[in-house]
């Protein structure tokens, strides 16, 4: 293997019909309200690249770099849009306050999330469009940060540029431990490498920020606004809604972490890379650790289906 992040503990298993037809195996790990470890399944202590659960840091770091932004503006920053009207106009909001067009914008054009979204795309004869793409809001962030800082905008996303070493610095810093990596998240950023408990760290230092730091601004601005942090129906946006408080952010390739008001938080990667399961593991680790979830209850299972009937769920086992 090419690195350590190998993960083999059994995290959720699928159940049709009461035969075990799949198991999801990863890591994850619970932080107590102290910032101990409490909970820990597989080997949280590995690292691993923490894609757009990576984006609330990212935003710290534009705060920190001079960006002016709170509100909806900051919560997509801190997010992974779907590409809604809302988001797109948040968005261009971002760049229209830094002098900047859509034309700064280095993400890779896609079409929106949303399938709403998508289809009025499609009928109006448009294409994939750098603003519809989920990352659209963290890049116009980062460039608003370069324009209050006096750096360069077109070459934001090398791993050498000021901005991104801000990003690295505030990651460590967060997370409590060094960056071990560097990779291209699927956006073109630069992704710096922690481990998962790192990961939950981070969360959980937004979460007990004092007021007034960007930290505390990027976790009540999530808070406050979570479609701008995912988008409609989405269930990182379901989860937050059914748990006021509770800050939370997923990333491809089966990455979720969330941190409760007191601390408490939990950070999750599934193997497979699939994020069907990741949420209902999260549950699981707060309520383990004391957080009542009770209201997000209909997140904790995922229904299995045959014939358009439910005849199982896919379910925690940590």
């Amino acid at each position: 293997m090419s690195n350590t992040a190998i993960f083999h503990a059994p995290l959720a298993e699928v159940v049709r019909n009461g035969f075990t037809e799949g198991v999801h195996y990863g890591a994850a790990v619970g932080l107590a309200a102290d910032g101990g470890v409490a909970f820990e399944r597989g080997p949280a202590a590995a690292p691993v690249l923490p894609r757009s659960a990576a984006k609330p840091i990212q935003a710290v770091a534009s705060l920190r770099a001079g960006a002016r932004l709170d509100g909806v503006e900051l919560a997509v920053a801190a997010g992974s849009h779907m590409g809604e009207p809302f988001h797109v106009a948040a968005v261009r909001r971002i760049l229209a306050g830094a002098g900047l067009s859509a034309e700064a914008l280095r993400c890779p054009a896609d079409w929106p999330e949303h399938r709403g979204a998508r289809d009025a795309v499609v009928r109006e004869g448009g294409a994939p469009s750098r603003l519809t793409m989920n990352c659209s809001g963290k890049h116009a962030a980062m460039l608003a940060a370069c324009v209050a800082s006096g750096w360069s905008t077109d070459d934001y996303l090398r791993p050498d540029h000021p901005y991104q070493r801000s990003v690295a610095e505030a990651t460590a810093e967060l997370a409590g431990e060094p960056v071990t990596a560097t990779a291209v998240d699927g956006c073109g950023a630069p992704l710096f490498a922690v481990s998962l408990t790192g990961l939950a760290r981070s969360m959980r230092a937004l979460v007990l920020a004092e007021p007034g730091t960007p930290q505390r601004a990027v976790a009540d601005a999530m808070r406050a606004h979570p479609e701008y942090v995912a988008g409609t129906g989405h269930t990182v946006t379901r989860l937050m809604r059914a748990l006021p408080g509770v800050v939370a952010k997923a990333g491809a390739e089966g990455v979720l972490t969330a941190a409760a008001p007191g601390g408490v938080s939990a950070a999750v990667k599934v193997s497979d890379g699939r994020p069907r399961a990741t949420t209902l593991i999260a549950l699981r680790v707060l309520a383990e650790l004391g957080v009542d979830v009770s209201g997000a209850a209909e997140l904790a299972t995922v229904p299995v289906r045959g014939g358009g009937e439910r005849v199982g769920e896919i379910r925690a086992v940590v």
